[in-house]
């Protein structure tokens, strides 16, 4: 099984939906907006990180690149649409073996 941390944006409409259907079983969201979330700590079973960009603020997106930097869970980065969630995580997966990242 396959798990998703999103991180960004208030809300994503139909994008965990796409997301199940490329095999992500869980799909997890962060909006970010609220200041405590840097002290938020990233769930152990989170195989992947995707940040919105467009959603996000520089703080934050520092917190969880550190955080994700401790645990080893790779990270793709991508602005709300959908194209560019699909490239962003297809360019993150093709590169990266999950059991040697």
């Amino acid at each position: 099984m396959q798990s998703l941390l999103i991180v960004g944006a208030d809300h994503l409409g139909s994008i965990p939906k796409k997301l199940n259907q490329l095999g992500f079983e869980q799909v997890e969201h962060v909006s970010g907006r609220k200041v405590q979330m840097v002290k938020r700590a990233i769930p152990s079973h989170v195989d992947l990180i995707l940040i919105l960009t467009d959603y996000i603020n520089h703080n934050l997106t520092s917190v969880v690149k550190k955080k994700a930097g401790e645990q080893d869970v790779p990270i793709c980065y991508a602005k709300r649409s959908w194209c560019s969630i699909y490239q962003a995580i297809g360019k993150c997966t093709a590169s990266c073996d999950r059991e040697n990242c």
